[in-house]
């Protein structure tokens, strides 16, 4: 039960397998279920593989609810690592792909340098990583160079 009282930092967590960052192991043992990404990141690599995309459906591929995802684009609008313009009935995402990580010791490097690592998968065979890198600098994150084919698949990292 959530004690309404307390601020929301200071209430009880669930201990056992119920908590969200544990599953349980094949012996019945409690194990961690942490990842390298935040939901941050996760959904700016979604917003640059489809600029177009709707909150919904990146909360469906990466497994959080739609309002988390509404509130991590917040987050990110807010901060400078994306601007929306409205068209139509739906937003379009633009990256800023030269604005630096937040936590001080990355504090130098581009968010660029997260996408390339995380978007190689979506290459096409015959386009090389320093073809791509060549036509990024001058290319919109939202231009065909930046989208990948529609054939392939992008589960959750």
């Amino acid at each position: 039960m959530v004690d309404t009282f307390r601020p929301r930092y200071q209430q009880a967590r669930p201990i056992g397998p119920e908590r969200c960052d544990m599953a349980m192991s094949s012996s019945g043992e409690p194990t961690s279920t942490w990842t390298f990404l935040t939901h941050h990141a996760r959904v700016l690599l979604e917003i640059a593989r489809d600029p177009q995309a709707r909150l919904r459906d990146i909360a469906t591929r990466i497994g959080i609810t739609e309002r988390a995802v509404q509130g991590i684009v917040s987050d990110l609008h807010q901060e400078g690592y994306l601007s929306r313009d409205k068209i139509g009935r739906r937003n379009h995402y633009t990256l800023n792909l030269e604005r630096s990580f937040r936590y001080p010791t990355e504090a130098n490097l581009p968010i660029r340098l997260l996408i390339d690592i995380f978007t190689q998968h979506d290459l096409s065979d015959d386009e090389t990583p320093a073809a791509r890198h060549a036509s990024a600098s001058t290319a919109p994150i939202d231009s065909p160079e930046h989208r990948p084919s529609a054939a392939t698949s992008h589960g959750p990292f």
